[in-house]
């Protein structure tokens, strides 16, 4: 479970949250399945495999790190 951090506008943030509003399901497209995440607002990354189970370990990966990458950046703001 991860921590909500008060931002210094006073904004409480829940790292967690925020992190899994930037990916997008995984999806099927043709022989893939298929899952985005925005980093940055011009920045989404898009990924593919051809195993449903893969695309959503990874996907759930790819959070964490975000969510890791979020709450440094706002602790270190703060």
């Amino acid at each position: 479970m991860s921590k909500i951090v008060e931002t210094n506008f006073g904004t409480l943030v829940d790292s967690k949250r925020v992190a899994r509003g930037s990916a997008s399901n995984v999806t099927k497209k043709g022989a893939f399945y298929v899952f985005s995440i925005r980093v940055e607002n011009d920045d989404i990354r898009e990924y593919s495999f051809t195993d449903r189970a893969r695309a959503e370990q990874m996907r759930e990966i790819l959070i964490s790190h975000l969510e890791t990458r979020i709450s440094k950046k706002i602790k270190k703001s703060t």
